[in-house]
């Protein structure tokens, strides 16, 4: 594992280009196993990011510029490198977004090079824009308040430091979070797996909490903000995120905690009006009818798995993006700041 700075709780970098190869680390084995994951061609890399070896929106988008360098690196046939990985995950904007910037570069003459310089421009595009987001979204945080996070939007989910996980990361060094909590986000857990290993990894003490719990530990004043990263944000401020993400902002409404919403500018989709117009991937029902591999529910039973939905605009507080804070976001204020 490549380290950075300790000081910021930031030692983790899980998308890693080898000149002519992908290293990822492979999600779905944490945190019993660090396990890296070599893709060699763009095969490779859209099964990564299918079965969720490499997830979190800003991840999947640098995962698959990275696949479409390698592609043009290999003298792959382009097109369909970008129409393979673009089928791989429908809800992350961040995907269409990054496969989208590497064809406009293409549409130009860009050569393997070029290729392999504008995937590396979009990573490191993405941990500057998660350090400034940690600053403007840490600065709304009073001290000494607690938080609540849900999934993982933290290094393991973007180029490194995170979105929601990074403005923790610069609350907790300000001193401004006095107390961490995480939901464990079923049915893959990736707060209990994916989060919680990070935190505990950057020296950063947390408590988590079953999904079930998150109502009752807002009543009893413990957390001042729930903080949540995005895959896709409207051009009103509705926000696709992980599954429970929506109950979670109501809850916050209902007993006056503060709903922040953190994610790059990549996220934003101006293109799409509202939160209903966003499709919704369901995944198989299997992945809810077992756990670690062994089924826990009855033979027969069926299940229903979308693993995004949406949260209304009027239920956030703040979208923190590298560009700025939108306070009570709607409409106006996004064509504001992301209008053309």
């Amino acid at each position: 594992m490549t380290n950075t700075s300790s000081a910021t709780h930031d030692t983790i970098r899980a998308v890693q280009w080898r000149g002519d190869h992908l290293r990822l680390l492979d999600q779905r084995l944490l945190p019993a196993e660090e396990h890296w994951i070599e893709c060699r061609d763009t095969a490779q890399v859209t099964a990564a990011i299918r079965d969720l070896a490499v997830r979190g929106a800003p991840a999947i988008g640098i995962a698959a510029a990275w696949g479409v360098a390698m592609a043009a690196q290999q003298q792959a046939p382009l097109d369909d490198a970008l129409a393979t990985l673009r089928a791989a995950r429908p809800t992350a904007v961040n995907l269409m977004w990054a496969l989208d910037r590497m064809k406009k570069r293409i549409a130009a003459g860009a050569d393997a090079q070029a290729l392999l310089r504008e995937a590396q421009a979009i990573q490191d595009e993405d941990l500057a824009a998660n350090r400034r987001m940690g600053e403007l979204g840490a600065g709304l945080i009073a001290q000494g308040s607690g938080v609540l996070t849900h999934c993982n939007t933290g290094s393991l989910a973007t180029a490194g430091y995170g979105t929601a996980l990074g403005v923790i990361r610069a609350g907790v060094a300000a001193e401004r979070i006095a107390r961490v909590y995480a939901g464990e986000t079923r049915p893959w857990l990736q707060g209990a797996r994916l989060t919680m290993w990070e935190l505990m990894r950057d020296g950063i003490p947390a408590h988590l909490i079953a999904d079930s719990a998150a109502s009752h530990l807002m009543k009893s004043g413990a957390v001042q903000w729930v903080i949540v990263g995005a895959d896709r944000i409207a051009a009103n401020g509705d926000v696709a995120n992980k599954i429970g993400t929506y109950q979670l902002a109501i809850a916050a409404k209902y007993h006056g905690v503060k709903f922040m919403v953190v994610a790059p500018s990549s996220t934003i989709d101006m293109a799409t009006a509202t939160g209903e117009e966003i499709e919704i991937e369901l995944r198989d029902a299997t992945e809810l009818l077992g756990s670690a591999g062994r089924r826990t529910v009855v033979e027969g039973a069926l299940a229903w798995n979308p693993v995004f939905d949406v949260t209304p605009a009027e239920l956030i507080d703040a979208i923190v993006t590298e560009r700025g804070v939108i306070e009570r976001p709607g409409t106006l204020a996004m064509q504001a700041m992301f209008g053309s």
